[in-house]
């Protein structure tokens, strides 16, 4: 494992730049926003904080620093990364940097040897195709195991009705 962070920023599109230094990253807007979206309604805090800590982390900042993306990698640094949480605020959106992101997360120097690289989308395929992701080869040899027990869901952001 990398002791030390990898080019701490990258420029990308103009007035932006691409971090993987984790101190950097806005929790509380993570969070928020997180909570908000179709793959993580209503998640809570600290598992917004504990993934971030157990994962590779990159952050798109606006040349005033404020953070306006962020996606990270679930990983074992040897054979296998799933790219998740991929999101660029609104006002920020068409300048590339969700691609961008995902581009710089696959430099990251323990992540070299990977066998597999892996996400999932309901809406964004065009982005990450430009990335070299394709639709699974044999996806008959796939599985989940899904938990219906939302336990990593806040209350105050779920709807009871559903």
């Amino acid at each position: 494992m990398s002791e030390t962070a990898p080019s701490a920023t990258t420029e990308c599109a103009p007035g932006y730049e691409l971090s993987f230094d984790p101190a950097r990253v806005d929790v509380e807007l993570v969070w928020k926003t997180l909570a908000g979206l179709y793959w993580s309604p209503g998640v809570r805090r600290e598992v917004v904080e504990k993934a971030l800590a157990n994962s590779i982390v990159v952050g798109a900042y606006s040349a005033d620093g404020a953070q306006v993306g962020y996606t990270r990698a679930v990983t074992d640094r040897a054979t296998f990364a799933w790219v998740c949480d991929v999101f660029v605020l609104e006002g920020h959106r068409g300048k590339g940097l969700a691609r961008s992101m995902v581009q710089k997360v696959h430099t990251h120097p323990d992540l070299q040897t990977l066998r597999r690289w892996l996400l999932a989308t309901a809406d964004a395929h065009a982005i990450y195709e430009t990335c070299g992701y394709r639709p699974l080869a044999k996806p008959d040899r796939w599985m989940e195991l899904p938990n219906p027990v939302q336990v990593w869901q806040d209350p105050r952001f779920v709807d009871p009705q559903g």
